[in-house]
Parts: C-alpha cells; structure tokens; sequence
C-alpha cells in the first residue's frame, strides 16, 4: 500500500478546512496557497470532497468550502477510503476482487488479513480532531 499524493492532500485539506472552520466557507485558493497545492490540482480532490459530502461549498463572493461535520467525526481511514483505489496491502483483499484460486491453501493469507485490519484499525482510530491537536497518543500505536 502507497498513499498516493491525492490521498496526502485530501488530508491537507482537511486539516485545513478543520483548523480554520471557525472562519466559515473557506475559499480554494486560501487553502490552496497555505497548503502549497496547485489550486487546479485541488479542485478535483475538493469536487470528491463535496460530491460525498464531507465538504460543503458556497459559490459567490463569501464563498468556499467547510466541513459538514465535526473533526472529530471524520477518520483517517473513511478519507483515504474515498481518496485511494485501496488501502489493503494485497490485490486479493482490495473491495470487488475476483476470488484467488490459490486462497484455500496460501500459506500467507492470514498474514496479509492481520495487517489489512491493522491497518484499518489504526486509521479509523485517528481523527481530523487528533491530527489538528498533533496530541495523544494515537502515534503510539502498538501491534
């Protein structure tokens, strides 16, 4: 699993958005500037954003962009979810494959399973609110 760069910055953005929510609608070339993303770039990560509702936008002139929820209520893992094709660590545990020939008998697949729930487990254990704080002890975590 390799978090691509649409999956680093939808976090970025996120981030953002929750750390100056207070502000209101937020516009794409403010967050644009202070997260030094290509604002052309980011219209297509906030037009994901917006088309599955974590964001909600205003056109106009106090327009932008603003979280539909608290920071506390978006995981780590539901972003790069909507944000990455996969986050499971092999091909045959990825959401629609085609059922392996080998997985009766693969000696490893219970280890690729162990870590794909690590792994989920993990991210849906870290908030916007934990990463706005950069706080607790959601860095400690321990397999």
């Amino acid at each position: 699993m390799l978090i691509s760069t649409r999956g680093r910055y939808s976090l970025r953005v996120m981030i953002d958005l929750a750390e100056h929510q207070a502000e209101g609608y937020i516009p794409l070339k403010t967050v644009a500037e202070r997260q030094e993303i290509s604002e052309k770039y980011l219209e297509s990560i906030i037009k994901l954003l917006v088309k599955e509702r974590f964001l909600a936008g205003l056109r106009g002139k106090e327009g932008g962009y603003r979280l539909t929820k608290a920071p506390e209520r978006y995981t780590v893992y539901s972003i790069l979810a909507l944000t990455e094709e996969s986050l499971s660590p092999v091909s045959c545990l990825e959401d629609g494959a085609a059922p392996c020939p080998r997985m009766a008998a693969c000696p490893t697949l219970p280890l690729w399973q162990g870590l794909d729930q690590v792994i989920r487990d993990y991210l849906e254990g870290v908030t916007l609110a934990d990463l706005m704080h950069r706080e607790g002890d959601w860095n400690d975590y321990v397999i």
